[in-house]
């Protein structure tokens, strides 16, 4: 493989280790804060089934996020690896002050930025660059469909949490602490089913990507997935849960709000729900903002707005809206090195 071919996929898996910092740590920051679980028993949890989604669940995340860039083929390796660098970078920048940024949001931001700068600098036209797309029935392209499915998805995380709330507390009239043993075991079934779903959605936008440079290179007749690719983002994805995953864990699991087991029970239904169902229809969402929504959700249901920390979701907030500019610039400046290069 060409060297330059060779620095862009790194820069994939390392993508996928940060998402593991980010997203993966998501699936069972709730089970961990309850007591449902140790950090050490939740990882190793997290990464059977992350790997598990990562290999099984398709490709249909992987085809939506191939669709975003549209420049020569000949510019493809630089573009997406500067993308790639611009996310990766912007991913470490808010793991390491402890908010739950969306990768999916840095990616796009990367990717789209280095495309329209790549059609700038080579003169054929910055937004020609980009697919901007939409939809084809329930399945997103570009980077329309893409940006719509990261908003509503954590819409309706918040939705689903609250209702599964309510609707757990009014099938016990008198909810006491005797519940807590059973739907601690609930938990980790949750947990599991949440890892699952996040390995299928997450992984594949670093398989995306990858399969669009093999593509793009030469080594590949079609956009499809090898299995070699579908190993390395599940094994990157889960080494970075088992690396970084705490910082954002006691962000999600504690400092939004004080969960109760049933409140991580439902929180974690109502995610595996919303990414799971993404997942099949192919639209890449964040675990960040899904679980923190349905985390937030659960304190609406228990009418406890006051006691939501809204500091914190303040800061998240934040996080969100700058990191597609702000992951879109560090790729400008990654790919004007690399073409001076």
């Amino acid at each position: 493989m060409e060297i330059g071919l060779v620095i862009a996929i790194g820069f994939a898996a390392a993508f996928a280790l940060t998402n593991g910092f980010h997203d993966a740590s998501n699936a069972i920051a709730t089970l961990v804060a309850t007591r449902g679980a140790t950090p050490g028993q939740a990882i190793s949890l997290s990464a059977v089934f992350n790997m598990a989604g990562a290999v099984l669940l398709g490709t249909a995340v992987a085809d939506t996020i191939g669709t975003i860039v549209t420049v020569p083929q000949s510019q493809m390796v630089p573009v997406v690896g500067a993308g790639l660098a611009g996310a990766t970078a912007w991913n470490l920048l808010t793991w390491w002050l402890g908010l739950p940024s969306s990768s999916g949001h840095a990616l796009v931001g990367g990717l789209a930025g280095a495309a329209i700068a790549d059609g700038v600098l080579s003169g054929y036209g910055g937004t020609a660059s980009v697919n901007w797309g939409g939809f084809q029935g329930w399945h997103p392209t570009g980077v329309i469909g893409v940006l719509v499915a990261l908003m509503v998805s954590p819409i309706l995380g918040f939705l689903f949490g609250l209702i599964l709330l309510r609707m757990l507390r009014v099938s016990s009239r008198r909810w006491t602490t005797r519940w807590n043993a059973p739907v601690r075991a609930g938990g980790w079934v949750a947990a599991a089913g949440l890892s699952f779903s996040h390995g299928g959605n997450d992984a594949q936008k670093a398989m995306g990507v990858i399969a669009v440079l093999l593509l793009a290179s030469g080594h590949s007749s079609s956009l499809t997935v090898p299995l070699w690719v579908k190993i390395l983002t599940g094994v990157a994805l889960t080494l970075g849960t088992a690396l970084g995953g705490w910082r954002i864990v006691r962000t999600i699991g504690r400092r939004i709000f004080s969960l109760t087991p049933v409140d991580s029970f439902s929180s974690q239904v109502a995610s595996t729900a919303v990414i799971l169902g993404a997942s099949l229809v192919g639209a890449p969402v964040s675990t960040t903002q899904v679980v923190a929504s349905s985390v937030v959700g659960v304190g609406a249901g228990r009418r406890r707005w006051k006691h939501v920390r809204w500091r914190i979701v303040q800061e998240m907030a934040l996080a969100w809206l700058t990191t597609i500019p702000a992951a879109a610039l560090v790729a400008v400046g990654v790919l004007i090195g690399w073409r001076a290069l």
